[in-house]
């Protein structure tokens, strides 16, 4: 749920990149926050795991507008990839405005992938969230690796509500920008439907 500040008319949305081990969601923020000024960013925190990390920073972008003469704030965490780390994937997840699915376009890790998404499902009916209406994009990544999966079957794996998709390969940056401002967006598409609603709190 995102954070309405009065005396700074600022609203911070958390955005949480989501997936299996390895599928590129640290290189995902870490090349995000090269990317903004000093200005407008946090630190780049971290909080490992034996064999993963939690990352997460917070910015104020540029070019995103105001909604109800607020500006707007941006939270950006990733969660632990392994199965095992379940809890903490739970614990990121909570008050989330927005998730990016990060998947990797190899098939040896179609399985995974699998798993993953299932368990973002099962973890948002968990906190009372309803994913049919949740701002959710896909990232398929890697795609600069020999032979990944063709898109039409990574949809046909997990896109079954037809969502946003993006190819992506987040080493050299590519695709990386435009998942961001496709899931930035979706989550202000809701945010401004939730403040036009009469008797929705603020």
């Amino acid at each position: 749920m995102s954070l309405v500040n009065y005396s700074s008319r600022e609203i911070t949305c958390k955005i949480v990149y989501y997936g299996p081990g390895r599928s590129g969601k640290t290189t995902n923020l870490q090349y995000i926050h090269e990317r903004i000024v000093a200005e407008r960013k946090g630190a780049l925190m971290s909080l490992a795991t034996e064999t993963d990390r939690t990352l997460f920073f917070d910015f104020l972008p540029v070019d995103l507008g105001t909604i109800s003469g607020f500006r707007i704030r941006f939270q950006l965490y990733t969660v632990p990839g392994q199965v095992y780390y379940d809890a903490t994937r739970r614990l990121v997840l909570q008050g989330a405005d927005g998730v990016v699915f990060v998947a990797d376009s190899q098939t040896a890790r179609s399985d995974e992938n699998l798993e993953s998404f299932r368990n973002l499902q099962i973890n948002l009916l968990d906190h009372g969230v309803d994913p049919r209406s949740f701002p959710v994009c896909l990232q398929y990544n890697k795609r600069d690796l020999p032979h990944p999966l063709p898109v039409e079957e990574l949809n046909a794996m997990l896109n079954f509500r037809d969502l946003p998709c993006y190819e992506a390969a987040a080493v050299s940056g590519a695709g990386v920008l435009e998942t961001l401002r496709g899931i930035s967006e979706r989550t202000l598409q809701r945010l401004a439907r939730q403040f036009d609603s009469p008797g929705k709190e603020q």
